[in-house]
C-alpha cells in the first residue's frame, strides 16, 4: 500500500471509528446514567493521554505550557458542554439520526466565526445550510410529521454548541505554540474533574458494570478520543488539507451505516431522503467555504507593504485543515 493510499485509509478509519461512537455512546448510556458514562470516558482519556505524554520521544519539555493551559482550561468547560448535550441526545434518539444532525457542525462553525471571512460569505453558502436545515426536519420527522422529538432537539443543540466550541479552538490556538496532545490532555483533566462530583453518588454502578457495558466505555474514550485524535493528527500532516476534510466528513454516513447495521435501525422513507440531503448540504456547504476561503488567502497571501519591512516569508497555511478535534466526539 503507497503513503498515500495508507494516510486515506487512516483518516477513513478515524471517520468510522467516530461514526461509530454515537451507537457506542447510545449503548453505555443504556446501562448506566449519562454523567457517569461522560466520567468514565473523560477518565480513561485522560489517564491515556497522560501515558501517552509521558512516554512520548521528548522534543522539547513534557509539561505543560501556560499557553497550553490557559487555552485548554476554556475548551475543556466547552467540549465538556458538547458532550453533555450529545450524550442526552443519542441516548433519546436514534445512532444514525445523532451522526447526521451532528453533522450540522460543518455549516454553523462558519457562521459563528465569520470573522475569519472578509466581505462575508457568498449566498451560495446560505444554500447549503438552508438544505441541512431541511435536512433536519426531515429527520426529525421520522414516519410522518410531528412535534420534533427530545433526542433529535438536544443533537441539534449539541451541533450549535460543537460549532462554538470549534470556533473557539481557533480563536484560542492561532498563531501560538500550543501542542495539539498536550492541549487535548488539559481538556480531558478539566472534564475529568467536572463530572467527578455529579457522577460521584453512582461510582459503585461503574464498579459492578457488566463487561460489555466496560468495553463500550473503553471503546469511547481510547478508541473515538485518544486514537482517532492522534490518527487524526498524524495523517493531517501527510496529505493536504482538503482531502482530510473530505474524508472525515464522511463520519456521518458511517453512524447511518453503523445503526442501521449493527444497531437494527432502519429508514423510513422522509428520514432516508433527510440523510442524503443532510451529506448533500454539508459537502456543498463545506467546499464552497472552504473555497471562499482559499480565495481570500491568495489575496493576502503577498503584500508587498509587508515585504518591505521585513515580514518572514511565511504564508499562511491552508486553513480547512480539520482542527484538532479536542477528544470530540
Amino acid at each position: 500500500m503507497s503513503d498515500a493510499r495508507r494516510t486515506d485509509a487512516v483518516l477513513l478509519l478515524v471517520a468510522l471509528v467516530w461514526g461509530s461512537s454515537y451507537l457506542s455512546a447510545q449503548t453505555a448510556t443504556a446501562a448506566l446514567p449519562v454523567l457517569l458514562v461522560l466520567f468514565a470516558r473523560y477518565a480513561l482519556s485522560a489517564l491515556a493521554c497522560l501515558g501517552v505524554v509521558a512516554a512520548a520521544p521528548g522534543r522539547g519539555p513534557r509539561r505543560f505550557t501556560r499557553e497550553e493551559l490557559r487555552a485548554g482550561l476554556p475548551l475543556g468547560l466547552t467540549q465538556a458542554a458538547v458532550l453533555v448535550v450529545e450524550t442526552y441526545g443519542v441516548a433519546h434518539t436514534s445512532a444514525a439520526n445523532a451522526g447526521l444532525i451532528i453533522s450540522l457542525t460543518i455549516v454553523l462553525t462558519p457562521l459563528l466565526d465569520r470573522g475569519r471571512h472578509r466581505g462575508g460569505l457568498p449566498p451560495v453558502f446560505y444554500a447549503a445550510a438552508g438544505l441541512c436545515v431541511l435536512a433536519v426536519g426531515l429527520l426529525m420527522a421520522g414516519n410522518g410529521f410531528h412535534a420534533p422529538r427530545l433526542g433529535d432537539l438536544l443533537m441539534l443543540g449539541a451541533a450549535v454548541v460543537r460549532a462554538g466550541h470549534v470556533a473557539l479552538v481557533g480563536r484560542l490556538t492561532a498563531g501560538r505554540a500550543i501542542r495539539p496532545l498536550h492541549l487535548t490532555t488539559v481538556q480531558t483533566l478539566v472534564g475529568t474533574g467536572l463530572f467527578l462530583v455529579p457522577a460521584a453518588r453512582d461510582l459503585p454502578d461503574l464498579v459492578h458494570a457488566d463487561t460489555a457495558t466496560w468495553t463500550q466505555l473503553l471503546y469511547l474514550a481510547l478508541f473515538c478520543s485518544v486514537f482517532a485524535f492522534l490518527a487524526q493528527t498524524w495523517a493531517v500532516q501527510r496529505t493536504s488539507a482538503s482531502r482530510a476534510s473530505l474524508l472525515l466528513g464522511t463520519e456521518p454516513i458511517w453512524a447511518a451505516a453503523v445503526g442501521v447495521a449493527l444497531g437494527g435501525e432502519h429508514f423510513t422513507a422522509l428520514t432516508g431522503l433527510g440523510a442524503v440531503l443532510m451529506v448533500t448540504g454539508t459537502y456543498w456547504g463545506q467546499s464552497v467555504e472552504r473555497a471562499h476561503r482559499a480565495a481570500g488567502v491568495r489575496r493576502t497571501e503577498v503584500r508587498p507593504a509587508e515585504q518591505d519591512i521585513g515580514c518572514p516569508d511565511t504564508p499562511p497555511g491552508d486553513s480547512s485543515a480539520p482542527a484538532p478535534p479536542a477528544l470530540l466526539p
